[in-house]
């Protein structure tokens, strides 16, 4: 058998490539979209892509399994199960409970383990001329490293009214399933630590249903439903807004994109004052204080681009991103993950355009300005995060909730934006820069500056 993980860091999604080498076939389970990286290892190997696969429609990234099968021939295989709105709306081999996949000497038997969603379904792999006992399962968003899946995701991110009561019910059922497991099976699920999938996901890559067993917070309570539901449903991550749209083009027929495009470079002449453009200034947030175009987004490119940028930018807008011409191909890979693929090019020098510094304002000023009247702290970090410790007299928003938010009532104010280290205030900063507040200023050492100087915090909402 031949076994690979693909590991996504900057979504904190796994996916993975199984072979039989006898018979040169492979499967690729929950693949991401650029799929170039599958056709290479079957490439090196000497492998062909007979079959696709996906645990669950997914909403936190676009996946491939489209684009591989139509590049390979393979066939696509997911799920029937959780009902009739919960069905792909493309030609596939349906998958229910008790089904095999068979890949050469391999074979995967469909385990149906909703909660997170109604259709997820996990994979239980045999290597049979090894053994015909279970070696492996590949989980999805069911059962973590630490964690478990979220059942709240339909109704934060899609608004299905109810869905996480449903869900937290049928996720307690199929963990019976999964302590039914031979302790001694490898655990390979769709994420890892950083992943908004859960709330407590471990940074290893893999662990066992035996290690599990002992481990996982949500294997502890018995029988006791209502501990276990309260405890799920308590202090999850905000649910990114573009998840919405991946659970949409995960499911319907879409257009297809097979290859990593190769966007222009334009210079920054050809773009300003066009109409209809967001400028994306994917620079370091210091390079972007320094001196940036007024109205541009300062979405770092750094692990978690793709995440802020399905936060604060729309699937309908004609992206210009200032980057370097190094970098335009792994920006493009990480946007096109998500299905944000309205990047019109990229500027690279933008020396001769006129330019704006951020008002930077450190923790002696916000001290001596938080509680004065017209100044208002704002703290754009996660609410479990403002809850657990915040700076005396901050007001609470989430950066990711600002462009659905009236911020009416900040208008007439001197607005201090702060995070944890300076990432999200910078976000933030821009953000509001863009919708026309001229009365900002960045703290930009933020909450993490704050507590090095021993000043003052508050515990509690």
């Amino acid at each position: 058998m031949f076994f690979q993980q693909v590991y996504d860091k900057t979504l904190a999604q796994g996916s993975y490539f199984i072979g039989c080498q006898a018979k040169n076939e492979a499967i690729v389970i929950d693949a991401k979209r650029d799929i170039d990286t599958y056709l290479e290892i079957a490439k090196r190997n000497n492998m062909r892509i007979t079959h696709v696969a996906e645990t669950h429609i997914h909403a936190d990234f676009l996946a491939g399994t489209r684009e591989l099968a139509e590049v390979t021939g393979a066939t696509m295989y997911l799920s029937d199960e959780g009902g009739a709105d919960w069905q792909y709306e493309f030609t596939h081999v349906g998958l229910k409970e008790g089904d095999k996949i068979q890949v050469g000497n391999l074979s995967l038997t469909v385990m149906h383990t909703p909660g997170h969603t109604p259709e997820s379904i996990s994979f239980l792999l045999r290597d049979h001329p090894a053994s015909d006992e279970p070696v492996m399962l590949f989980t999805g968003d069911f059962v973590f490293v630490g964690d478990i899946g979220r059942p709240d995701l339909l109704e934060e991110a899609a608004g299905i009214v109810g869905s996480k009561d449903i869900g937290a019910e049928q996720m307690f059922a199929s963990l019976n399933k999964f302590l039914s497991l031979p302790d001694y099976v490898q655990v390979w699920p769709g994420h890892g630590a950083g992943s908004a999938c859960g709330k407590a996901l471990g940074s290893v890559p893999s662990t066992t249903v035996g290690y599990e067993k002992i481990r996982n917070w949500a294997l502890q309570f018995g029988d006791d439903y209502e501990s276990f539901r309260d405890t799920l449903l308590s202090d999850q991550p905000e649910a990114p807004t573009y998840f919405a749209m991946m659970k949409k083009l995960n499911k319907v027929d879409r257009p297809l994109l097979t290859a990593v495009p190769n966007h222009p470079s334009l210079t920054i002449d050809a773009v300003l004052g066009k109409e209809g453009y967001t400028l994306v200034d994917a620079r370091h947030k210091n390079r972007f204080a320094a001196g940036h175009i007024k109205g541009s987004l300062n979405i770092q490119h750094n692990n978690a681009m793709a995440n802020w940028a399905g936060w604060m930018l729309g699937y309908t807008d004609k992206l210009v991103i200032i980057a370097g011409e190094d970098e335009k191909e792994e920006i493009t890979r990480k946007l096109m993950r998500i299905g944000m693929d309205g990047i019109v090019g990229y500027v690279h020098d933008i020396d001769k355009a006129t330019l704006v510094e951020t008002k930077l304002v450190d923790a002696a000023d916000v001290d001596a300005l938080k509680d004065k009247d017209g100044y208002c702290l704002l703290d754009v970090r996660n609410k479990s995060e403002f809850q657990k410790e915040h700076i005396p007299g901050a007001i609470h928003r989430f950066v990711g909730h600002l462009p659905k938010q009236d911020l009416t009532d900040l208008r007439d104010k001197d607005v201090i934006i702060q995070c944890q280290s300076g990432d999200r205030a910078t976000i933030a900063y821009s953000y509001l820069e863009k919708a026309g507040f001229t009365q900002i200023s960045n703290y930009a050492g933020s909450f993490i500056d704050w507590l090095a100087q021993g000043k003052e915090t508050v515990k509690g909402a």
